[in-house]
């Protein structure tokens, strides 16, 4: 599945880092930063987060609230908040259902092999869950800066 700009965000329902359930839904009438990462507590995923985080004020002031997204259960993602003090929630998508509805679950390859992985890729949603912009080339570094140009 593509998705592209100007495309209903397809709704989920999900578990949140505390194990609560959590649904894109509840987030109408919101701006919304849905990123996907790889995976907890890696380099780039680290770097991402932490310019979301460092950036938070800023990305609250402008209208948004930030979902992070990765396959990782809840377990990893508590620690993953706990370490780097992340504000903002983590969505566990332990079933790949989530990243499979946003087309981020794709071939990728390392050293000459191919597995399937999460495509770093951030939607940017509005308040009627209509997907604003998709950032593909995510600076994971510079990623607040990214989204609020």
């Amino acid at each position: 599945m593509s998705l592209n700009v100007g495309d209903i965000a397809p709704d989920f329902t999900s578990t949140d880092q505390n194990g609560q359930p959590i649904k894109l839904s509840d987030y109408r009438g919101k701006k919304v930063v849905l990123y996907f990462y790889p995976k907890d507590d890696t380099t780039g995923c680290t770097a991402q987060a932490c310019s979301l985080r460092d950036n938070y004020s800023d990305l609250k002031a402008a209208g948004y609230e930030v979902l992070g997204v990765s396959i990782d259960d809840t377990k990893s993602h508590q620690k993953f908040i706990n370490k780097y003090n992340l504000p903002f929630t983590l969505v566990a998508d332990t079933d790949k259902q989530v990243v499979e509805d946003y087309g981020v679950w794709q071939e990728k390859s390392m050293y000459g092999r191919t597995y399937m992985g999460t495509v770093r890729t951030t939607f940017l949603i509005d308040e009627n869950g209509i997907i604003t912009e998709i950032i593909g080339k995510v600076d994971t570094k510079q990623h607040a800066d990214q989204i609020l140009k």
